[in-house]
């Protein structure tokens, strides 16, 4: 009773925090603060009716006033409650928790998606493994014997018939719960694949043979249900124990688990993720494979009651629901809200007001007075000011070929002139090739990742591909071959973006160096924080680093950016693997 009316009071003290709130007394993260000090203060059974109080006013929290400031109280609240919560044991709490979340958060949330197909590789089923302490082999003499024993006449006519019991042997017994590991980690298909098509074959063969009798397996357990109360029990765990395999075998919801274990799989194997290997392909035969069991397993769904089409066809419908989830994944989450068009209004044409008599100037030479001699002197030097600043006489800027000949000449490795007395090393013709630059070149304003330690740097960079497009003399020609020849810019390789095997080449080839590269494509230390927690192995994290290079590049990601910033980050033996593929 007393804990009853603390948790009275919490609620109490709660819904007081809001009152005062929608008054503008305190802040809208106080209420949140509140939550998150009762949750840590209670027991795990109080904390139950706690958060169905947080569930209850789900809608509130979405509010504008609340949302923005309260998500991320609301999420740590709920990751410190699925810390004390045991995933066997407070299984229907942990899901609320979860459910909650996803009615809080938006579909587009990413802190919420598994962005890079990852598995859960400790959620490892154990059984016995020891072929000598298994007890399959004398269960099945014990019952041999009892049989025997029974004379023929002895059973009553209104007695039920004796089961049928399916013939279990330590193999089958190893084979089945073996195929557990495959569903845990997928990957070893490819890897182990003969072994696994010889388990599940076993397996669904033994499934296809002894079929479930709707009046023995679905009638029975429906009674029992009603008659403790309509509740399911189930586990978050398989149960393995020898002396439950038969029961297991024939139990009509058992065979659904194991069924819809295989049918995600399959969706895994024939579906393209974005971040699976470029290894991880399935050959012609095992795709066939892989088409025929998917019939046999929809085929064996149906046969299993109550409701076998009904729940077969549930089942074909959801997977094709996640297809589409994937797909939305791999295009980088989008954002669902299509935003509406702007309707543009026909504007009118506006009217200039007339300048005055006095700003227009009097007499036949119309003279405009600027209210001072001077000036009136200049601003009536032309009738037409605008077209006299665009005379040839006032073109005072020189063209690229003048200014950068000198440039280009030096920077021809023929000519052989040392880096310290080349003309982009001058301080003053740097500036002033900016400028031009600016003014003249589209090279100046594309974008880039690679870095310059300085600006002679930059302008060597430049000045190699102002000679590539430079109108060159027939003295030139074998000057400007020599030049062209010393950069890796060839059109092919300026529009060609990076495929996926070649981003995995690469990948294997950095290792743990990624970071070097990472700094050189300008990825932020937040990101690379992120890489490595999602993953620990160093090979698909330097793939991942690219693959965000690429979707935050988009058209940009060329072979030529990643060429260059290779080779300023001195992986030029791989540049040059690149460059040559």
């Amino acid at each position: 009773q007393a804990l009853r009316g603390v948790l009275e009071d919490e609620i109490v003290t709660v819904n007081c925090v809001f009152f005062i709130f929608n008054s503008g007394i305190c802040s809208a993260s106080t209420p949140f603060l509140l939550l998150g000090d009762v949750l840590d203060c209670l027991p795990l059974d109080q904390c139950d009716k706690i958060f169905s109080f947080v569930e209850e006013n789900v809608s509130t929290w979405k509010s504008n006033s609340f949302y923005s400031a309260g998500k991320n109280y609301l999420l740590r609240m709920c990751n410190d409650l699925l810390r004390r919560l045991s995933k066997s044991q407070n299984t229907v709490f942990c899901g609320r928790i979860q459910l909650f979340l996803a009615r809080l958060f938006p579909l587009s949330e990413k802190s919420g998606l598994n962005l890079q197909s990852q598995f859960n590789l400790d959620n490892i089923t154990v059984f016995n493994k020891n072929e000598q302490e298994s007890t399959l082999g004398q269960r099945h003499t014990e019952e041999k014997e009892d049989c025997m024993d029974v004379e023929e006449g002895e059973m009553g006519d209104e007695e039920e018939p004796a089961p049928y019991t399916i013939p279990i042997d330590y193999n089958l017994y190893r084979k089945f719960w073996n195929l557990q590991d495959y569903f845990r980690n997928p990957i070893q298909c490819y890897e182990k694949w003969m072994t696994f098509l010889k388990y599940s074959d076993e397996v669904l063969a033994v499934f296809k043979s002894y079929k479930l009798d709707d009046t023995q397996a679905s009638k029975r357990k429906l009674e029992e249900l009603r008659t403790t109360g309509g509740e399911h029990v189930y586990f978050a765990k398989f149960l393995t124990s020898e002396k439950l395999m038969d029961l297991q075998l024939s139990d009509g919801n058992f065979r659904r688990h194991i069924l819809l274990q295989y049918l995600i799989l399959f969706q895994y194997l024939k579906a393209q993720v974005k971040f699976k290997s470029s290894s991880c392909v399935l050959n012609d035969d095992q795709s066939l494979w892989m088409e025929d069991t998917t019939k046999l397993v929809y085929q064996l769904l149906r046969e299993i009651p109550p409701d076998g089409d009904k729940f077969a066809g549930l089942v074909e419908h959801i997977l094709n629901t996640e297809e589409n989830w994937n797909s939305w994944k791999n295009e980088g989450c989008p954002s669902f809200v299509k935003e509406r068009p702007t309707e543009t209004k026909p504007t009118r044409p506006s009217r200039k007001r007339p300048a005055p008599e006095d700003f227009l100037g009097r007499g036949p030479d119309c003279k405009i007075i600027m209210g001072n001699e001077e000036l009136t002197r200049l601003w009536n030097l032309n009738h037409d000011n605008m077209e006299a600043c665009k005379s040839d006489s006032r073109e005072f800027m020189p063209s690229l070929e003048e200014f950068f000949e000198e440039a280009i000449e030096q920077a021809d490795p023929v000519n052989m002139v040392e880096d310290e007395y080349k003309v982009v090393r001058n301080s003053n013709y740097g500036w002033r090739a900016l400028r031009l630059l600016s003014r003249r070149s589209p090279h100046f304003f594309q974008p880039t990742n690679q870095q310059f330690k300085s600006l002679a740097d930059y302008l060597e960079s430049m000045v190699i591909k102002l000679a590539k497009e430079l109108p060159v003399s027939k003295d030139d020609e074998d000057n400007g071959d020599n030049l062209l020849k010393e950069t890796n810019d060839s059109p092919g390789i300026q529009s060609k973006s990076v495929s996926n095997e070649q981003m995995d080449e690469i990948a294997s080839k950095l290792g743990a160096q990624w970071k070097t590269l990472a700094e050189q494509l300008e990825l932020k230390t937040t990101e690379m924080r992120d890489i490595e927690a999602d993953s620990e192995d160093v090979e698909v994290q330097a793939k991942m680093m690219l693959v965000a290079w690429q979707d935050r590049e988009g058209n940009q990601a060329t072979m030529e950016n990643l060429i260059t910033a290779l080779n300023t980050a001195g992986f030029s033996k791989i540049a040059d693997a690149l460059s040559e593929s």
